[in-house]
């Protein structure tokens, strides 16, 4: 095939057809001479004239004949291999997507997305994966569809996008003396016990870095692998543990939370959204990147 241009495959379709140069060059939007020129290259090509003069008009030879349904044939073929996609509109599609998400999102973000795509995209299930995969390239390997939370550097072909960025609150259960009274001060603060959120089991983190820098000191009563766990610990007993102002609002009054500004100067948190470049064009994976983005948005009141 190295000698073959396949752009010949529709100039013989549009001659067969046509039995007129100048026709098959106007269906084919393109010039006479141009035309012309590729009824040559055909001729050479199939060593036979295809189309010779008779009077004032073309007629093809009986090696023409031949090929005039298989060049249709596959002409058309080829038209319907790059036209645009008719698969099924994807809010009717039924497919699973992987999500990788932070303990967080699953207990603040995920209801409000589900209940959302029951309406949207009933087709659409959902299977969480365990947060262990962010130490694999799983977005890569096809494991994960979509990753959801604050985004580590990784691959450089992955796609990221930023849904919202939050300020942490200070959380207590109602009674509790940070819940009131006084301003919470630094001081005040870093008296309280707390409770630390970390699945590799860190104790150590920039509030205390900033409380050090104040030469003050926390005492950690314990760490918890999940956020849902530390805030079911913070209304049973009198912890403190911290939880994004916005995101975390839902699953707060759900369990009757009071919450405080931390009086320290802490990094904001970014909540991004990450996938491979291998759904980017995907209808049904763009339709669930939109109603994430719609719903995070509406979550954190920037709609």
């Amino acid at each position: 095939m190295d000698h073959v241009d396949l752009n010949l495959i529709e100039a013989l379709d549009a001659l067969l057809a046509e039995n007129s140069v100048t026709k098959a060059a106007a269906r084919l939007h393109t010039s006479a001479p141009a035309m012309s020129r590729a009824l040559s290259r055909l001729r050479r090509a199939f060593d036979d004239p295809l189309l010779v003069r008779a009077g004032r008009d073309l007629v093809p030879t009986p090696r023409a004949l031949e090929l005039r349904g298989e060049a249709h044939a596959i002409a058309t073929r080829a038209r319907a291999l790059f036209a645009p996609s008719t698969a099924a509109d994807p809010r009717t599609t039924v497919r699973v997507f992987d999500l990788q998400v932070t303990d967080m999102l699953s207990t603040t973000f995920i209801p409000a997305l589900i209940d959302d795509l029951r309406v949207e995209a009933p087709g659409i299930s959902l299977r969480l994966r365990p947060e262990n995969l962010e130490d694999t390239p799983a977005l890569r390997e096809g494991l994960v569809d979509l990753e959801i939370g604050s985004i580590r550097p990784g691959d450089p072909e992955i796609r990221v996008e930023t849904l919202v960025t939050e300020t942490l609150a200070g959380v207590v259960r109602p009674g509790h003396p940070l819940a009131e009274g006084a301003a919470v001060t630094p001081e005040r603060f870093a008296a309280a016990d707390h409770i630390v959120v970390s699945r590799r089991g860190r104790a150590h983190g920039p509030i205390d870095e900033q409380l050090a820098a104040l030469d003050l000191r926390r005492r950690v009563v314990a760490v918890v692998p999940t956020f849902a766990g530390a805030l079911f610990l913070a209304r049973e007993t009198d912890v403190v543990c911290v939880a994004p102002t916005r995101l975390g609002r839902p699953m707060l009054e759900t369990l009757g939370l009071r919450t405080f500004p931390i009086p320290l100067t802490l990094p904001t948190v970014t909540i991004d959204m990450a996938w491979h470049p291998r759904n980017h064009h995907d209808r049904t994976h763009q339709l669930l990147r939109e109603r994430i983005s719609h719903i995070m948005a509406a979550l954190a009141g920037l709609e």
